[in-house]
């Protein structure tokens, strides 16, 4: 019982360490959709893995309904793990998710197979999902690695990286607050205009050459 109120205590401190706007304790259980769903979960992964049928995913199923968050009750979730806002977050089956992580909404961790086997992926530790990002596939993300908004991820993340794009690239700087460890959207850079840009240097000093 004890370990049930230390990990009560976790997911709720959580929230206020990762979120401003959490102002009170009943703030956070009544009005925190990505707490009820965590919540939710923990109770739907017991039963999963206790082999009983159709329950887990009657609980799953209420949890979307009412946070808008799809978990499937089969996911391996750590501790202090935080979606913040959350609608339209979804976990597939055999995704496993380090301690510390944080999602934004309109998150998909999903799959790519249709067979049973390990196609969902790997976060670890302190890893940071921007909204609307997409991770695909049984691929891993190393610990403290960053997703930027809107992303697609369908290759392994090295520690520390940061990615972004459409198919996902590295960014091989830290764009993240060495204390809090939180993605700063609005530093990350475009490897494509980086790219670009490298070029037009290029095109200019062989101009230069020729002129």
């Amino acid at each position: 019982m004890s370990k049930i109120f230390q990990t009560l205590k976790e997911d709720i401190g959580i929230i206020y360490k990762k979120d401003p706007a959490a102002d009170n304790l009943l703030d956070v259980i009544l009005c925190y959709p990505g707490f009820h769903a965590l919540l939710l979960h923990r109770i739907a992964h017991k039963l999963w893995k206790m082999k009983l049928p159709v329950i887990p995913r009657l609980i799953s199923t209420f949890s979307r309904f009412l946070t808008g968050i799809d978990i499937h009750p089969g996911a391996q979730i750590g501790r202090r793990f935080f979606i913040d806002h959350g609608m339209g977050v979804v976990i597939g089956e055999t995704a496993i998710i380090g301690d510390d992580v944080l999602l934004y909404q309109g998150v998909t961790l999903g799959g790519t197979s249709s067979k049973k086997e390990k196609r969902h992926p790997t976060l670890g530790r302190g890893v940071v999902v921007g909204a609307n990002a997409t991770v695909l596939g049984n691929i891993t993300l190393g610990n403290y690695a960053k997703v930027g908004a809107g992303s697609v991820v369908v290759n392994d993340v090295p520690e520390h990286a940061t990615v972004v794009g459409i198919p996902g690239r590295i960014v091989v700087q830290k764009i993240y607050d060495d204390e809090q460890g939180v993605l700063m959207h609005n530093r990350i850079p475009d490897p494509i205009t980086c790219e670009l840009n490298r070029l037009k240097y290029e095109v200019k000093e062989l101009q230069e050459k020729v002129l």
